[in-house]
């Protein structure tokens, strides 16, 4: 079985930072791509970061270039989010996912995506 748990989200001031971790159980991530996508109150779930297996390709969202980083640890079996000069908009709950695709071409699609965690909420205060 695989299981993803989020980490490290909590209440923050705009301005701040945190940093996410995903911790994923089952198989070895160093053969799939990994991804964080977040769902803020009333919305839908949207793309924020993706990453190839080897940590040498990255594919961020609009809005959070410049201010996120993902980043993994093959051998550590974990993903983590550095979320830099935080704004109210961040405010979601943030989930990690696993593309089990046989592909380098990272994906911003949800559906591409086979495994995720149950989301670790982040609030901004303005």
């Amino acid at each position: 079985q695989v299981h993803l748990v989020e980490s490290g989200g909590g209440l923050v001031q705009a301005g701040g930072s945190l940093k996410l971790s995903c911790a994923v159980s089952g198989p070895t991530i160093s053969t799939y791509a990994m991804g964080w996508f977040r769902q803020a109150p009333g919305k839908q779930r949207e793309f924020v970061a993706a990453i190839n297996t080897n940590g040498d390709n990255r594919d961020l969202s609009d809005s959070v270039k410049g201010r996120f980083t993902i980043s993994r640890d093959n051998a550590a079996n974990m993903v983590y989010l550095q979320m830099i000069r935080l704004k109210s908009e961040d405010t979601a709950v943030y989930y990690c996912a696993l593309d089990r695709r046989p592909t380098h071409i990272l994906s911003t699609d949800l559906s591409d995506y086979d495994y995720w965690g149950q989301g670790t909420p982040v609030t901004v205060s303005s």
